[in-house]
């Protein structure tokens, strides 16, 4: 479960860069929502996230992880809660240890320090079982330097490493962005198995509003740092991008002469 109070941020403060990025934001996702987010640029997506990630912390508001209160926790203390994958696909593992390596790295997130190494040969089983099932061809090259392989391959196992072990909150930053149309897909719905099979408390930003329709239980958009949609259930099963953008142009006061240009614009 995740609790958003009254969360504010603001870049800049007193300067004529001066940027609200949150502006009181409130969000609560009980457990196992999957909860799509789309918004124009500058709506406060990223920002949001990283303030739930501890990458920013927030002026004002409170965030809570199955009611532990994590908003001044240090982003590696509260990494022990969260999942996170990131638009960058090198972003997520160490491209210079081999595949087995970062798995077992991943396998032992939120345990003590240990020089004890992870991957002995019953881990090793698993982690090419986990492999075989992303179905990349990767179950036989687990010692494979991972800067080797390819965005969607790295991007792939950064979802497994994120998910691993079951983490509180998971974290999609326009995972697939970076990614070409085929293996955008194909990480996608690797995505949705991993959180239908986890039941796995999910939150994923997108740019793309037909996938913010097709994935989750829940969607929410955003503007000028606020949530100014929230629909879930059957209600978001009825929607289309044309209703969504109606709803949107309602909510914010704005209107789209290029409806288009939501489904295409990667957003920050």
């Amino acid at each position: 479960m995740l609790e958003i109070v009254n969360l504010r941020k603001t870049f800049f403060h007193g300067t004529p860069n001066e940027k609200k990025a949150l502006q009181g934001v409130n969000l609560r996702l009980e457990e196992g929502d999957f909860v799509t987010v789309i918004g124009s640029n500058g709506s406060g997506k990223s920002t949001l996230m990283n303030c739930i990630a501890g990458v920013f912390p927030p002026d004002e508001g409170q965030i809570k992880i199955n009611d532990v209160d994590v908003t001044k926790m240090s982003e590696f203390v509260r990494a022990r809660y969260i999942g996170r994958v990131f638009q960058d696909p090198m972003k997520g593992t160490a491209g210079d240890m081999q595949v087995e390596e970062n798995l077992a790295m991943a396998s032992r997130r939120g345990q003590p320090l240990s020089l004890r190494w992870s991957a002995d040969a019953s881990r090793k089983e698993t982690f090419t079982q986990l492999l075989k099932e992303l179905d990349l061809g990767l179950e036989n090259r687990l010692t494979t330097r991972i800067g080797t392989l390819s965005g969607g391959q790295r991007q792939a196992i950064t979802l497994l490493m994120a998910t691993l072990v079951k983490p509180q909150i998971l974290l999609l930053d326009e995972h697939t962005a970076a990614l070409d149309p085929k293996t955008a897909e194909k990480v996608l719905m690797l995505t949705k198995k991993r959180v239908e099979e986890g039941k796995l408390t999910t939150l994923m930003i997108t740019h793309n509003m037909r996938d913010a329709l097709r994935f989750g239980n829940r969607l929410i958009m955003m503007h000028e740092g606020r949530v100014v949609v929230d629909v879930e259930g059957e209600k978001k099963k009825n929607l289309t991008v044309q209703s969504l953008l109606q709803m949107f142009e309602r909510a914010s006061g704005s209107e789209f002469s290029d409806p288009e240009a939501l489904l295409t614009t990667p957003a920050k």
